[in-house]
């Protein structure tokens, strides 16, 4: 699900489709470290657990459909890389549909597991709304790092951050050995994720960024928009509070991201088992270099096991 919010003043009209982690504007000049904050002050206290972070930004799936409604690219990459697939396709983090529906009409059966109840409800109420969307849908309502769902696929897919919700390395062992077991011989697991960018996370922990105004439908109208951020570099956990501030009513939201390094990824990757993996700096195929903001990874496991 979620994960980088466009890159704009407005967080629900990114015209190019490209996210970032804000929509609030950058500082402009650095500070030294003994100047920088070391206690949050009256920054909201952090969520009692990580796992808090993995769901509170996915309560409002009207917003969250609409904050990345301009995001495409990943879209297309994905509908294509279903394309010709034998059977179903599994989306870890299916969400509300922002993948999941595409795929569909596209032809795919699909076979969604997500931890939010609420996104899963509104996937199912978009696939009722199209017709012959709603019998390929299997939606299954779980943690991704234990759900066994008894089946195989030629492709599995995670796509928009959704590994950057597995905080540890236990966390992500347990992820990797479900896609392990998920995958046939010859099945491929593509996913992506946003590479660290050191602006993001040196940002002064006590100041609020943004205050441009944004439509939430919650709300009903436009109202004032504005992020805070504190990176914990011993759990490199990067945790995002989001504040929505009406004329009666202000409301927040939490979104924790474990932030993975590419060199890192790919160790995780070889010593959990997976080979020839393939990776590119973007969702148009381009190798990966100092500019890319996504990477993008296509790897199948390397496990021997009976049928």
């Amino acid at each position: 699900m979620a994960r980088r919010h466009p890159r704009n003043d407005d967080p629900l009209s990114a015209a190019s489709g490209r996210v970032s982690k804000s929509a609030a504007p950058r500082p402009t000049g650095g500070s030294s470290r003994a100047a920088r904050p070391r206690t949050f002050g009256n920054l909201p206290a952090p969520p009692k657990s990580v796992a808090d972070g993995a769901l509170e930004h996915y309560e409002h799936p009207a917003y969250y459909d609409r904050a990345y409604a301009a995001r495409s690219a990943d879209v297309e990459f994905y509908v294509e890389q279903a394309r010709g697939v034998r059977g179903p396709v599994l989306e870890y983090g299916v969400g509300s549909g922002r993948v999941a529906l595409p795929l569909l009409r596209a032809g795919v059966s699909v076979v969604g597991v997500d931890h939010s109840q609420p996104m899963l409800d509104a996937l199912k109420r978009g696939a009722a709304r199209e017709d012959g969307l709603l019998e390929r849908l299997r939606l299954v309502r779980g943690d991704m790092r234990s759900k066994r769902l008894h089946q195989r696929f030629a492709l599995v897919i995670a796509p928009f951050n959704v590994v950057l919700h597995l905080y540890t390395r236990r966390d992500i062992e347990r992820f990797f050995a479900r896609v392990h077991e998920h995958l046939t011989p010859r099945g491929r697991f593509v996913f992506d994720f946003s590479v660290p960018r050191c602006e993001d996370l040196a940002l002064d922990p006590e100041r609020w960024w943004g205050g441009s105004r944004v439509s939430h439908p919650r709300f009903g109208k436009r109202v004032k928009y504005a992020e805070r951020f504190h990176y914990a570099r011993m759990t490199q956990v990067l945790t995002t509070w989001m504040r929505f501030t009406g004329d009666a009513a202000t409301e927040q939201a939490v979104l924790t991201h474990r932030q993975y390094y590419p060199a890192e990824m790919d160790a995780l990757l070889h010593y959990n088992g997976f080979v020839d993996c393939r990776w590119a700096g973007g969702f148009e195929s381009e190798a990966p270099n100092q500019a890319a903001d996504t990477l993008v990874v296509n790897c199948r496991s390397g496990r021997s096991r009976s049928r």
